[in-house]
């Protein structure tokens, strides 16, 4: 069948197809069925994605590397465009080329045209914003007909999630799906079961559902505020009394979406100026080493990874040598809660807003579906079950049940007799 499901996610990507009547996960890089959401343009005019793109700029290749395309739907940013070699670009160009080249790879792999797609959503794309919203959505919708799509649908990535998990039950009950990615945290509150898996509407089975735009790269950004950037000249004190370095050139290199803004030569002729007044202006020149090398990613990938490190070990250590000399920067489990406890307790305040939606008490719920990579790190998992203490909590597969359950609604909306 030329139908799939296709989770375009913040950190990661899956697509799925259909085999015989089961949802399966394409392997869209060698022996692996997720590809990060990572494109790295060579100076030399290649074009490389997901792993092979991360590689080639980590050894040093010279280039400029792109991450948490997702994030930038439904901004501003969305239309900008950032110099690409000779060129300028947009960022939903280079989110079209990403897209257009995972489509193609799960193309080969199957042997078959994909025509009809069940593209994944937040439930939110923008906090607060319907216009932004739909404006994403539509973004999304144009892409995917661009890149050789002929129809294309939505579904909400928690409700798809539910639909992977509900393949496991054997009796009915009402399940709560946290879905904690990399650029959003979503939940839904689903009634499911094996009787209504083959219902044609499950629309009333839907009972509630609320996002966030809270994800791991925000995790990401406040740790790197917390911990690293001081130790590049955030919060010093300018020669001016009362002043302090500008914030904003930290924000921007703490923010996956937004570190290439940093690599314009403009912004690098400002810090240099700024360090010219600052009262540290060594570590300012520690920031101006990073920015002219564009070594903005190699920084965040350094405190992602030690975010990770810290879901199984108390401490994690952040090399920084490159930078200078005998420069690293310790991070314990401590400093994770400290720094992002509050995001922790915003994504679980969504449960309350869901259970009101919904007409339920916390005791309503059965079973708690846990997935995305995000719900790796303890104070989120413990802030999401103390919201649902008598619920059984279910592990999902965390990066791959959102695709497989979008396959499924694919294979609903597109399959035989539909």
């Amino acid at each position: 069948m030329s139908i799939c499901g296709l989770d375009f996610g913040t950190s990661n990507t899956t697509l799925g197809t259909i085999e015989g009547d089961a949802p399966v996960l394409t392997a869209l890089e060698a022996g692996h069925t997720t590809i990060p959401s990572a494109i790295f343009y060579e100076t030399d005019g290649a074009v490389l994605i997901g792993r092979k793109a991360i590689e080639s700029y980590v050894e040093g290749a010279p280039g400029r590397l792109m991450r948490s395309l997702k994030s930038v739907l439904g901004t501003s940013l969305i239309e900008e465009t950032t110099w690409l070699g000779r060129e300028r670009t947009s960022f939903r160009d280079v989110i079209a080329y990403y897209l257009g080249a995972v489509k193609r790879r799960a193309e080969q792999a199957t042997g078959r045209e994909l025509r009809d797609v069940v593209h994944g959503r937040p439930v939110h794309f923008v906090d607060n914003a319907d216009d932004a919203d739909r404006k994403a959505e539509q973004t999304l919708r144009d892409i995917a007909h661009e890149i050789g799509f002929d129809q294309v649908t939505f579904q909400f990535e928690p409700i798809a999630a539910s639909l992977d998990y509900e393949r496991e039950i054997s009796a009915e009950e009402i399940a709560l799906i946290a879905d904690i990615g990399g650029g959003t945290s979503d939940f839904s509150i689903v009634r499911l079961g094996p009787q209504r898996h083959g219902k044609v509407d499950r629309s009333s089975d839907i009972l509630a559902n609320d996002g966030v735009r809270i994800g791991g790269t925000d995790f990401d950004r406040q740790l790197s505020l917390g911990v690293v950037m001081p130790l590049f000249g955030f919060g010093s004190p300018m020669k001016r009394p009362g002043l302090d370095v500008p914030s904003s050139y930290f924000h921007d290199l703490a923010t996956w979406s937004n570190i290439n803004r940093m690599y314009e030569p403009r912004v690098i002729a400002d810090i240099r100026q700024v360090r010219q007044e600052a009262s540290e202006p060594e570590l300012l020149t520690r920031l101006v080493r990073v920015v002219e090398e564009q070594r903005g990613h190699t920084l965040a990938m350094e405190v992602e990874d030690a975010k990770i490190a810290l879901s199984d070990t108390r401490r994690a250590d952040i090399p920084l040598q490159w930078v200078a000399p005998g420069l690293a920067a310790a991070i314990g489990r401590p400093d994770l809660v400290s720094h992002t406890g509050q995001l922790a307790e915003r994504i679980a305040a969504r449960i309350k807003i869901c259970l009101n939606q919904a007409r339920l008490t916390a005791s309503d719920i059965d079973a708690v579906f846990l997935t995305g990579g995000s719900v790796r790190l303890a104070h989120v998992r413990k802030a999401i079950t103390k919201a649902l203490p008598s619920s059984r909590i279910v592990e999902g597969d965390t990066f791959g049940a959102v695709g497989k359950g979008l396959t499924l609604e694919a294979l609903r909306r597109y399959g035989p007799g539909n």
